[in-house]
C-alpha cells in the first residue's frame, strides 16, 4: 500500500473554585488469590463545576454539563488542567519506587537504533538514535562501507525540543531532501527543503500541511493542505475541512504554489497526490474516512492536463503499487475482501479489463511493494507475518524465511535493484535488518540490535478465545519463561480494534520493564483490525462495535479462566481509538479489572465529528445525527455518558495531552470530570495531562520515559505490587 493512504489512516463560562486536597496512601496487609494489597486513595479531586447544557437527539434529551472544557485553551479550563495535574503528580510523586522505575526504565532505553535503509539515486540514507536523544537523526552514506554521515539532526529543530521530524522525501535525482516538521504534537505540519550536497536549508517554507508527506516531481512536490484559519491562535481547534492539492517548485515562495486539486462542493474529502518511481503518472487519491478511496489519475509531465477516474466511489480501497510498462499494478480490495492485486490498463480501466495477477487468499494480503522486478507479498497468517516473492506475472518465485510468530516489512526500492532491505521483530525479538539479494533470493543479517536485557528469558504464546457470539479470537500471550498459573500475576491487556489497523507482534523495550518484573503482557487481535481481512474490520464497525468490546472481555475472561492472572492484578490500556475500547469497556465490567488506562482516548461519542478531523472516523463508527438506531446503539456505548453515579469504577488514569489536535483533549476532560463525580469507593481516579504534546508521535524520549514510569508506577501501586530492582 502507497505510504501516502497510510499518512491518512494513520491512518483526538464561569470560574470555578478547586479544592486540590491532600493524600494518604495505605496499603492494605491481606491478600489472597483474588485480593491484592491496594492502594486506598484519601485525596480529594478538584470540583468540577456544571454548566446547564443539553441537546436534544431524536426527542432524546442528552446532559452535558462539562462543554464548557471543550474550550481547552480558556483560562478557566487551563486552571482546571492545572489543578488536576496537581492532585495527579502529588499521587504519583508518593509511590515509593516510581523514581527507580524511571531510572530503570533509562538504562534499558539506551541502546543504539536504526531504521532500515533506504536507496535513492545511489546513496542509502536511514535514521540513527544513539540511545537516550529525544528524535533519531538521519544519516547518508554513499555506499554500504562509506562512512555515514548526518543528513539531519531533528533534536536541533528547536530549542526546546518540541518540534518533531514528522516525515522525510528524497527526490528522484538525490539534489534534495524534503522533510516536515510538527510543533508541540499537533498535526499541522510545515514542509522545509535541504540540498543534500551543501547541507544548506532553502528558504521554502509551507505552512498548513496536514494529513500530507511529499511526494516529488523534478525539481518541485505535491502535498496537501487547508486553508489557513482566520485565528491562527485556534488553529488546534479548527474542523480540518476542504483538504487541497498543491505543487510547490523549489526555489519560490509558497504564495506561487500550483493549485492542482480541490472540491468545493465536498467538504469532508480528503486528497493527495503519488507518482510512481519514474514520474511518469500522477495519482490523486480521494477519500471521505478511513477506509475506502476512490482514485483518479493522469500523466505527471502535464501540470495543466485534468485527472481521469481511474476508480470511482468510496466503498473499497485501491492504490497503485508502481507502474511497470505503462500499466497500473495496484492493491484492492475491491472484489476481494482479503486484498488482491490487479494490473490496469489506463487505456482500458473498465473493471471487466483488469488483469488479476495475485488473487485473493485465505490469509489476509497486508501490503504489496514492487522493487528489483519482483512483487513481495505480505501476508498475516493469525496476525503474524509471511513473506512471499511473485514474478510480475503472478507466478510464485520463492518464500522468505521468518523466525516464527513475528511481524517484517520492507522490501521497497526500485525496478532494477539488486539488494533491498527488511526488518524483522516480535513480542521478545528486537528489530533485526536484513539485506536481501534479490538475484540468489538469499537474507543476510545487515544489523541486529543489541539491548541490555536477556530476551531469550521470555516466550510468546498464541491462544484462541471465543467472544460472547462465537468468533474465535485471537490474542498473544508474553511472559518470563515458567511462571506459575496461579491467578497473581500482573497482567496488562492492550487492544486497539478498529480503522483496518492489525495488531502484531513488534518490539517494546518499555513492555520489558513489565516483563522482567514477572509481569504478563496480552496483546488480543480485536474485531475491528484486518487481521483476517475487511470482514474482520467490518465484524467491528457501527451497530456491531459492542463485538470489539465483548471480544477483549472475553480475552479478560479467558485470562482469568485460565490462572494467568485475575480481577485483582488485571489491568487494560489502549490508546485513540483503543482508549475509547477502554473507556467502554472499563464503565461495562469495572468489576472485572484493577486498573484502567484510557489514552488519548475518543470518549464521546455523541460529538467526536464536531472536533477537527473527527468527522473521518465515522466509517467505523456512525453518526449520532445519522438516524435514531445509531444515536442510540451510540448513547449506549459513550463512555461519558455510560458512567453511572454511585458506582465504584476501578483505579483509572487518563491520559492525554494538551495540544491533541487529532483526538482532542476535551474527550478527555470531560470523561474524568464525570467519572470523579460519579466514583465511589477508594479507588484512584485520575487525568494526566502533558504539557506541549500531542497524539503520540514526536514525543521526546524524556517524556515518554517519565510517562512510561508514571504509567507502570501507577498499575503497580494499585496492585500492591512492589517491583525489584
Amino acid at each position: 500500500m502507497h505510504k501516502s493512504l497510510l499518512l491518512f489512516r494513520i491512518a483526538r463560562h464561569a470560574m470555578h473554585s478547586i479544592v486540590a486536597g491532600t493524600f494518604m496512601l495505605t496499603t492494605s496487609l491481606t491478600m489472597s488469590a483474588q485480593t491484592a494489597p491496594q492502594a486506598v486513595f484519601t485525596g480529594k479531586y478538584p470540583t468540577t463545576k456544571k454548566v446547564e447544557q443539553s441537546d436534544e437527539y431524536f426527542g432524546t434529551k442528552v446532559s452535558d454539563p462539562y462543554r464548557w472544557l471543550e474550550n481547552d485553551r480558556a483560562p478557566e479550563t487551563e486552571q482546571w488542567v492545572e489543578e488536576q495535574n496537581k492532585v495527579t503528580f502529588s499521587y504519583l510523586e508518593k509511590i515509593p519506587f516510581r523514581e527507580q522505575l524511571k531510572k530503570r526504565l533509562t538504562e534499558i532505553w539506551n541502546y543504539p537504533k536504526y531504521s532500515s535503509p533506504s536507496k535513492k539515486a545511489g546513496m542509502y540514507f536511514f535514521s540513527k538514535n544513539d540511545g537516550l536523544q529525544n528524535q533519531s537523526v538521519l544519516y547518508m552514506q554513499t555506499s554500504l562501507s562509506a562512512e555515514p554521515q548526518v543528513l539531519l539532526d531533528p533534536n536541533k529543530l528547536s530549542n526546546d525540543g518540541t518540534a518533531a521530524l514528522a516525515s522525510t522525501s528524497i527526490s528522484k535525482d538525490g539534489k534534495y531532501l524534503g522533510y516536515g516538521v510538527q510543533r508541540s504534537g499537533s498535526d499541522w505540519t510545515e514542509f522545509y527543503v535541504m540540498e543534500i550536497a551543501t547541507r544548506k536549508v532553502l528558504a521554502d517554507h509551507i505552512e498548513w500541511a496536514k494529513f500530507s508527506g511529499i511526494s516529488w516531481r523534478g525539481d518541485g512536490f505535491f502535498y496537501s493542505r487547508y486553508d489557513a484559519p482566520k485565528d491562527k491562535n485556534k488553529a488546534y481547534s479548527v474542523k480540518n475541512e476542504y483538504h487541497k492539492v498543491y505543487y510547490h517548485k523549489v526555489g519560490t515562495p509558497q504564495s506561487t504554489d500550483v493549485l492542482v486539486y480541490e472540491d468545493k462542493d465536498h467538504a469532508q474529502r480528503n486528497h493527495s497526490v503519488y507518482l510512481d518511481d519514474n514520474e511518469e503518472y500522477a495519482f490523486l487519491n480521494i477519500s471521505e474516512g478511513t477506509s475506502g478511496n476512490a482514485l483518479w489519475f493522469k500523466k505527471a509531465n502535464d501540470m495543466n492536463a485534468k485527472f481521469s477516474p481511474l476508480v470511482a466511489g468510496f466503498q473499497d480501497d485501491i492504490s497503485v503499487i508502481e507502474v511497470v510498462n505503462g500499466k497500473f499494478y495496484c492493491f484492492t480490495n475491491i472484489g476481494a475482501p482479503n486484498n488482491r492485486v490487479v494490473l490496469i490498463d489506463p487505456n482500458n480501466p473498465d473493471r471487466s479489463a483488469w488483469k488479476e495477477i495475485i488473487p485473493e487468499a485465505k490469509e489476509n494480503l497486508q501490503s504489496a511493494t514492487i522493487a528489483g522486478g519482483k512483487i513481495f507479498l505480505n501476508y498475516l497468517k493469525d496476525a503474524s507475518t509471511k513473506i512471499y516473492i511473485h514474478n510480475l506475472d503472478g507466478s510464485r518465485d520463492g518464500e522468505v524465511a521468518l523466525p516464527g510468530i513475528c511481524s517484517a516489512g520492507g522490501f521497497g526500492g526500485e525496478m532494477n535493484e539488486t539488494e533491498l532491505f527488511y526488518t524483522v521483530s516480535s513480542y521478545t525479538l528486537p528489530p533485526t535488518i536484513y539485506r536481501f539479494d534479490v538475484k540468489t533470493k538469499t537474507s543476510t543479517i545487515f544489523r541486529k540490535t543489541e539491548v541490555k536485557l536477556n530476551t531469550d528469558d521470555y516466550v510468546t504464546e498464541q491462544h484462541f478465545f471465543t467472544s460472547k457470539d462465537g468468533a474465535r479470537v485471537p490474542m498473544f500471550i508474553i511472559h518470563k519463561k515458567g511462571i506459575a498459573l496461579n491467578g497473581k500475576n500482573p497482567t496488562l491487556l492492550y487492544g486497539y480494534g478498529g480503522f483496518q489497523i492489525s495488531m502484531t507482534p513488534g518490539f517494546s523495550i518499555t513492555n520489558m520493564a513489565w516483563l522482567e518484573q514477572g509481569g504478563i503482557y496480552v496483546v488480543v487481535n480485536l474485531r475491528g483490525g484486518t487481521e483476517y481481512g475487511e470482514a474482520w474490520h467490518e465484524a467491528g464497525t457501527k451497530l456491531k462495535k459492542q463485538n470489539v468490546f465483548n471480544d477483549f472481555i472475553g480475552a479478560a475472561e479467558y485470562l482469568i479462566a485460565k490462572q494467568y492472572t485475575s480481577s485483582a492484578y488485571l489491568a487494560i490500556n489502549g490508546g485513540s481509538n483503543g482508549g475509547l475500547l477502554v473507556g467502554a469497556v472499563m464503565t461495562q465490567r469495572p468489576d472485572l479489572m484493577r486498573v484502567a488506562i484510557p489514552e488519548v482516548g475518543v470518549l464521546d461519542m455523541l460529538r467526536y465529528h464536531r472536533f477537527t478531523i473527527g468527522w473521518a472516523w465515522a466509517g467505523d463508527y456512525g453518526r449520532s445525527d445519522d438516524n435514531k438506531e445509531m444515536f442510540e446503539y451510540l448513547y449506549k456505548y459513550s463512555p461519558i455518558h455510560a458512567l453511572k453515579n454511585g458506582t465504584a469504577y476501578p483505579a483509572t488514569m487518563v491520559m492525554t495531552a494538551d495540544h491533541d489536535d487529532r483526538v482532542v483533549p476535551a474527550h478527555s476532560f470531560k470523561f474524568a470530570a464525570t467519572l470523579q463525580a460519579a466514583h465511589t469507593g477508594t479507588n484512584p481516579v485520575l487525568i494526566r495531562i502533558d504539557a506541549k504534546a500531542g497524539h503520540g508521535a514526536g514525543k521526546p524520549t524524556a517524556k515518554v520515559i517519565e510517562a512510561k514510569a508514571d504509567f507502570f508506577a501507577f498499575i503497580w501501586w494499585n496492585m500492591g505490587f512492589t517491583p525489584k530492582w
